[in-house]
């Protein structure tokens, strides 16, 4: 069987020194393994055991790291093993092949978010006027697609992220918080959908992810089988359905525990594989119980699913034309 593991990368597999939450004695530490560097200085870790997980992975999945970071933003990974072949950057916008845009990903995304939402420049006019420069510290545009604003989170006004939230719903827009960062991305721009495009062309039977955050809600509802860490915003609401396991490991021990859950998987025999059922192919409305921001702890944001469950298509036979499908 051909898996396809998509993992986010920060928060999930990958942590700064302030999201490490090593919550042990110094002398019983894990060892860290440096992956990027910023401004000749070292910014993400994973453990070394992580770093052997994922090398062994390689060898039997294709990984795909996914993740909201620029395609200069992920550049500065050097995650071990070999590299991957395929990518996702900019929350789906971009689809990497051998560390090149696929152009052809790059028009169909731009059609569809011309069609199916406001304007990037309507939004980021609204952001600039809602915040206050008392906590604003930062505003972004990345890649030409989203815009992201970097606050004071002490000094953030309780509710003003659920406001800006509602507000982008009637726009086609979504809103994300993640440590200082306050993300506005358009519906349309998923990792998921570029997730299904990977499996049309590489004919994958099996897609395994993890996440951590808002944005990652739609990539682990695509997936047969999910894993959250014990952290995030996904954590924080409780959010966890039926095929996603939650688990209790936070920090970057959740990313070691993360890797492991994928390398047992997809060594499994294949006698104790899933069922037929969930080999059937990939999960159709991924968007279905996506959580929003203004969701309370204990909830989980999902809808009722429509009679008989979820519909799930067909995975196309390897070797397909790699136009892209539909987003």
């Amino acid at each position: 069987m051909t898996s396809l593991i998509t993992s986010d990368l920060d928060r999930t597999l990958i942590y700064s020194a302030a999201a490490l939450q090593l919550t042990i004695p110094d002398a019983l530490a894990p060892r860290l393994l440096c992956v990027e560097v910023y401004e000749r200085k070292p910014l993400s870790y994973m453990t070394e055991a992580a770093a052997a997980l994922l090398t062994e992975l390689a060898d039997h999945a294709v990984f795909v790291p996914t993740t909201t970071r620029t395609r200069e933003q992920y550049g500065r990974i050097r995650l071990p093993g070999p590299a991957p072949r395929y990518a996702i950057c900019a929350n789906g916008g971009h689809l990497l092949v051998d560390g090149e845009s696929d152009r052809d990903w790059q028009r169909a995304v731009g059609a569809r978010l011309a069609d199916e939402c406001a304007s990037l420049a309507e939004v980021r006019a609204h952001l600039l006027a809602a915040a206050d420069p008392a906590w604003l510290l930062k505003e972004r545009v990345a890649e030409d697609l989203f815009a992201y604003l970097v606050v004071e989170r002490s000094l953030l006004p309780d509710g003003w992220t659920a406001e800006l939230s509602a507000w982008a719903e009637t726009k086609g827009w979504t809103v994300s918080l993640q440590g200082r960062k306050i993300y506005a991305v358009p519906k349309p721009l998923t990792k998921s959908a570029a997730v299904r495009e990977l499996v049309r062309r590489t004919g994958a039977e099996r897609v395994l992810a993890a996440g951590d955050s808002l944005l990652d809600a739609d990539l682990l509802l695509a997936a047969d089988h999910a894993w959250r860490p014990g952290h995030g915003e996904l954590a924080d609401t409780g959010w966890a359905p039926r095929h996603v396991t939650a688990l209790a490991e936070r920090g970057v021990e959740a990313g070691e525990e993360i890797l492991r859950r994928f390398t047992a998987t997809v060594t499994r025999a294949v006698g104790d594989a899933e069922p037929a059922a969930v080999r059937a192919g990939f999960r159709a409305e991924a968007r279905a119980e996506t959580p929003t921001a203004g969701a309370t702890a204990g909830t989980t944001g999902a809808a009722a699913p429509a009679a008989g469950g979820t519909a799930r298509p067909t995975v196309p036979a390897p070797g397909a034309a790699e136009t892209p499908a539909a987003l």
